[in-house]
């Protein structure tokens, strides 16, 4: 039983997953389903979480939309997930950042890895 889970998660999974770890901004290329029309939508923010293994793993993105925290979680495999574009790298020393909830302004930013 266990060997055909594994065989079935096997498929589901992109052959090419996006590199990318918490602290990094990232830029979501998401379809949307709007009626009978299909459409990309971007959601540029900081990656707070990654959780799950497989073809379940998730990772978690926040962003401010005037003046208001705006966190949605994506399936990392999901065909609903076009591409994940990393435009920097955050330098964090976790690996949940939960903390960035309760800040605001400068404070809520992410120092950049220099490499």
């Amino acid at each position: 039983m266990n060997e055909i889970i594994k065989n079935i998660e096997a498929a589901q999974m992109k052959a090419e997953a996006p590199k990318f770890n918490v602290g990094d901004t990232v830029r979501v290329h998401g379809k949307i389903k709007e009626g009978n029309r299909e459409r990309i939508q971007v959601f540029e923010g900081v990656v707070l979480k990654k959780q799950g293994g497989s073809n379940r793993e998730t990772f978690t993105v926040r962003k401010n939309s005037n003046g208001i925290g705006v966190e949605k979680t994506w399936p990392l495999h999901s065909p609903n997930v076009e591409k994940v574009e990393v435009i920097r790298r955050g330098k964090v020393r976790r690996a949940k950042l939960n903390y960035l909830r309760q800040r605001v302004g400068k404070a809520a930013k992410v120092k950049e890895l220099v490499r």
